[in-house]
């Protein structure tokens, strides 16, 4: 047996489609989700626009604060205008808000958004601690930046966290769901085992089925080759996202392994049984695997966050039964919501699906027999 094991994996890491499918593709994928919005929170956001109106007297502490704020590093740009060229510019879009420097001082904006929101964000902590700044512009003004800092650093004052105290961060649905796509990936794996053990299928597969091996061997063979080679392409993945993309995952390697390997399970599983319980053509067959993964893929937000989330809302039955989202949700149960409970029944769902499957295949391979000739 260790000599069949030896020369499945060979043939296996020979075959395009079990390499590049199940390995390199996801890499590329993970890739540029990265690229796209993986370091979204560490890229460089425009440059917010805002213009300033002083109304009547004016107001100097605000005016000297709001330079301050764009001395600090924030990214903004203040602009002293008048009131017409600044309300001019608004409609234009050429501002994104205007500062108006009266006694309480306050924002104008023409539409929401992420520049309207640091800018009303900016103007509430003036607000909050406008005595303070006064008080320390009549006083210290030389310590008048120090304050503005001090006041202005709301960033690490709110943090985005979970009901388990972790930090959330939208776009890990993304990866998450990626490696559940990396997982059912399995599927084509598991389909070339399957093409090994029908002799009506390769001349290599009929010379295999006429030989003296017993059939269980051969399918043990095939299965525990098939799962050493596909949870290896996600470990890659793993190590790639985490090590060199610099994905930050909260909780231990060793739970996402454990995951991932009952996820590679299952997708070889699939690949097994869709091959060895049809008799459609090879095209037809990856066109079913494929647009099995990639449903469930999508289901469990690869392409839109949102879409899990409406679907987990409207109807739940779809991704409970949906590997790809269970094994999205395993990883969010480490990770975000810290309930190790949902993770296991998850990971029972999973394993259930997986031991269905090989015993479907199992019960279809082996009632073929061919003639030994």
């Amino acid at each position: 047996m260790v000599q069949l094991i030896k020369y499945s994996i060979i043939r296996k890491i020979k075959n395009f489609n079990i390499i590049f499918w199940p390995c390199i593709f996801p890499l590329i994928m993970g890739t540029l989700f990265y690229f796209g919005f993986g370091n979204m929170s560490e890229s460089d956001f425009e440059t917010v626009q805002a213009g300033y109106v002083e109304e009547g007297a004016g107001n100097p502490v605000f005016s000297q604060y709001l330079e301050e704020i764009e001395k600090g590093g924030i990214l903004i740009h203040v602009e002293t205008m008048t009131e017409t060229e600044a309300k001019k510019q608004l409609k234009e879009r050429q501002l994104d808000g205007i500062f108006f420097g009266a006694d309480t001082p306050y924002l104008q904006v023409a539409k929401s958004g992420m520049a309207q929101s640091v800018m009303q964000s900016l103007l509430e902590s003036y607000l909050n601690g406008k005595n303070t700044l006064e008080t320390v512009a009549e006083i210290h003004p030389e310590n008048m930046e120090q304050a503005v800092a001090a006041m202005s650093d709301y960033k690490e004052i709110v943090e985005n966290v979970s009901l388990g105290g972790k930090s959330t961060n939208n776009n890990s649905v993304f990866f998450y769901a990626l490696v559940g796509m990396a997982c059912l990936y399995g599927c084509f794996v598991g389909m070339g085992s399957a093409f090994w053990l029908q002799a009506n299928v390769t001349d290599l597969a009929a010379r295999q089925c006429v030989s003296p091996v017993h059939r269980m061997t051969m399918i043990l063979t095939e299965m525990l080759t098939s799962f050493f080679i596909h949870f290896l392409n996600v470990v890659i993945l793993l190590l790639y996202l985490r090590y060199v993309l610099r994905m930050e995952f909260q909780e231990s390697m060793a739970q996402m392994l454990l995951i991932s390997l009952v996820g590679c399970i299952v997708g070889v599983s699939m690949g097994v049984f869709v091959s060895s319980a049809s008799k459609l053509s090879e095209n037809m067959k990856v066109a079913i695997m494929l647009g099995i993964s990639m449903t469930g893929s999508t289901l469990a937000g690869l392409m839109n966050s949102k879409i899990k989330f409406a679907v987990d809302q409207n109807m739940p039955i779809i991704n409970k039964l949906n590997p790809a989202a269970l094994i999205t949700d395993a990883f969010y149960c480490i990770n975000v919501y810290d309930d190790p409970e949902r993770m296991k029944t998850n990971l029972i769902t999973l394993l259930i699906m997986a031991v269905v499957l090989t015993a479907g295949s199992f019960l279809v391979v082996r009632r073929v027999r061919y003639d030994s000739i």
